[in-house]
């Protein structure tokens, strides 16, 4: 595996960690072959490479409600961040939204 798939896929792994909202002992006891210390040590690496503070990581960000009908189903969600927009449907894949709005989140 190259340096670029590791760090393609322990990206992957770590929006999927941050959108379960489970403790670093919970999240690997639920994926097997990957120990807490690595996840610790991914999520630092991955946080040094993207300049993210702990100032940052952790602020909150302004949510609107519309009564808006959606285009794809009637149940699904709008997410605004500035002025971009996604439209989450039920099934979507957590771990790409997770990056997709971090993603956002940097360049609005």
């Amino acid at each position: 595996m190259t340096k670029a798939e590791l760090q393609e896929l322990w990206a992957t792994r770590i929006a999927e960690y941050q959108t379960r909202g489970q403790s670093v002992k919970e999240w690997c006891a639920s994926r097997k072959g990957i120990s807490p210390r690595q996840l610790w040590y991914w999520l630092r690496k991955y946080k040094n490479q993207n300049g993210v503070t702990p100032e940052k990581a952790n602020r909150w960000l302004p949510v609107e409600i519309s009564e808006q009908t959606s285009k794809v189903h009637g149940n699904s969600l709008l997410v605004r961040i500035g002025r971009a927009g996604i439209e989450v449907s039920p099934g979507f894949d957590q771990a790409l939204l997770a990056r997709v709005v971090m993603v956002l989140v940097e360049l609005c």
